[in-house]
């Protein structure tokens, strides 16, 4: 194989299963460790790989937001099935805590009518969905408004937690890396997102495979923090093990 070939290769590999480790490599394309490493050296030299550890990962891409019609427009199959997957998770009487995004507006979309249970948001867009399951008790966070989601997350809404405990959590993101955890555009958001992660019993992430790799400048959690995580069916068996084996049940 030419050099080029392996090195193309093993760019398409990683980012088809996310981390691996160099040995892993080696055997796969059949290389001395001193032949991988000159490549990784040259993928790396183009910001196209990152190593640590003796592993290496493709280099992530940075989260950026983005208007929401923008945002509706992307992957809307696979975010009607998640958030129709997430709204099955949801029973009598739950007490859950939602927080802003298209993909919770697809979960909110997929309430059945007649579920009595509380339901607390930061999300106006979500509320004003979930308005129409009469049965529902909703408490919308308070604090200033971000135009372009229709959220808030300021003190305001962090206040409004104070008084709440909730048996689940769902709670969406910008972006998802296998070594960086999950995270969001905003540390604001982040940081709210955290909150209502205190005030909650079960952790549940609603990401489709499409933010693997992102990063966003505000970090919400690390894997372990997390009980499930709710995605299509595009992730890799190496990226779905990753996940797993640090104690997240997977939906897909």
């Amino acid at each position: 194989m030419l050099t080029e070939d392996r090195r193309s290769g093993i760019l398409a590999m990683l980012r088809r299963e996310g981390t691996l480790r160099v040995e892993t490599l080696a055997t796969r394309f059949g290389v001395s460790g001193a032949t991988l490493r000159s490549d990784l050296r040259a993928l790396e030299d183009g910001q196209l790989v990152r190593r640590a550890h003796g592993t290496v990962s493709p280099s992530t891409l940075n989260v950026t937001d983005m208007p929401v019609d923008e945002k509706y427009r992307i992957r809307q199959d696979e975010k009607k099935r998640i958030g129709a997957a997430a709204a099955s998770l949801v029973g009598a009487g739950d007490s859950v805590i939602l927080t802003s995004g298209t993909t919770m507006e697809a979960m909110a979309r997929s309430f059945p009518d007649g579920l009595e249970a509380n339901v607390v948001t930061s999300s106006i867009r979500v509320a004003s969905i979930l308005s129409a399951r009469r049965h529902l008790r909703i408490l919308v966070l308070g604090g200033t408004l971000v135009a372009n989601s229709l959220s808030v997350r300021d003190d305001y809404s962090l206040y409004g937690l104070g008084s709440i405990h909730a048996g689940k959590l769902f709670f969406s993101c910008d972006g998802f890396d296998l070594v960086a955890g999950v995270t969001t555009a905003f540390p604001e958001e982040a940081r709210l997102t955290r909150y209502m992660m205190e005030r909650a019993e079960e952790k549940i992430l609603l990401a489709d495979s499409s933010k693997l790799g992102r990063i966003g400048f505000g970090r919400i959690c690390g894997w372990n923090e997390i009980d499930v995580l709710v995605t299509d069916s595009e992730l890799s068996p190496a990226v779905l093990s990753q996940i797993e084996g640090a104690g997240v049940r997977v939906l897909h």
